[in-house]
């Protein structure tokens, strides 16, 4: 890696990152330039056939960073990993330019087969903590992929991604702009949203039950109101308790 593309690098970071203060604080204390730069020594290692040596100096910058780059991976320019710890990137992953992942993110595969196993993820591309992006999946310039989401589909460009298994939601982000983590305060949150159908639907419920009872409760006093004097009414009120039992 020249000056120019190590300088451009350093750049994408402090714009992305509000806590790096300097660029000498960005080259010693962020793993996640560190992981990129070994990853750029091993895959020009990978692509000349020494397999061993890129998979050694892979190893490495796992050692060092907490970040696994399979040497076989292609990633493009200005890529952002942010605090880094238990990254995961596969051998057959592709990332455009631009790109950011936050800590525990997996770029992994869903087969055993040989061939394109892994994602591929487009221009600036925002992958929350923990967000899994699974199999040979496209997901689409300018997505946003949630925290911990599961995606397994390909997401179109441009949308966000939330939950498990991950669903497209509302962008709420018209303008484009850097969203840390993928997230803003705006987007619906799936889990509050299936409590609330299921607090409703228990609503509901509620209404039928009491109205049914009602019902029953009216039906009864009817029936021992009609009937003659010389009729014991606790006699008739479980006979039409047994009733109702028959008839459910």
């Amino acid at each position: 890696m020249d000056f120019k593309r190590l300088r451009e690098e350093i750049d994408s970071i402090r714009v992305r990152d509000p806590a790096a203060r300097s660029s000498l604080e960005i080259i010693l204390c962020y793993p996640g330039l560190h992981a990129l730069l070994i990853y750029r020594l091993a895959h020009w290692a990978w692509g000349r056939g020494f397999l061993l040596a890129g998979r050694l100096l892979s190893h490495l910058g796992k050692m060092l960073s907490g970040i696994e780059i399979h040497p076989g991976a292609r990633i493009g320019e200005r890529l952002f990993i942010d605090h880094g710890t238990g990254v995961v990137i596969g051998e057959t992953a592709v990332v455009g330019n631009d790109v950011t992942l936050y800590q525990g993110v997996t770029l992994g595969g869903t087969s055993l087969h040989p061939g394109k196993r892994h994602p591929t993820l487009g221009d600036r591309v925002i992958v929350g903590s923990g967000a899994q992006v699974l199999g040979p999946i496209l997901v689409g310039d300018d997505a946003r992929i949630g925290a911990n989401a599961v995606v397994l589909t390909d997401v179109p460009a441009g949308v966000t991604m939330v939950g498990i298994p991950a669903r497209a939601v509302e962008p709420g982000n018209p303008k484009r702009e850097f969203l840390a983590y993928g997230c803003d305060a705006a987007l619906p949150d799936p889990l509050l949203r299936l409590i609330d159908g299921l607090r409703q639907e228990i609503g509901q419920l509620q209404g039928q039950v009491a109205h049914l009872t009602e019902r029953l409760d009216r039906a009864q006093k009817e029936d021992i109101e009609t009937l003659p004097s010389n009729v014991d009414v606790r006699t008739a009120d479980k006979a039409s308790r047994k009733g109702a039992r028959h008839l459910t």
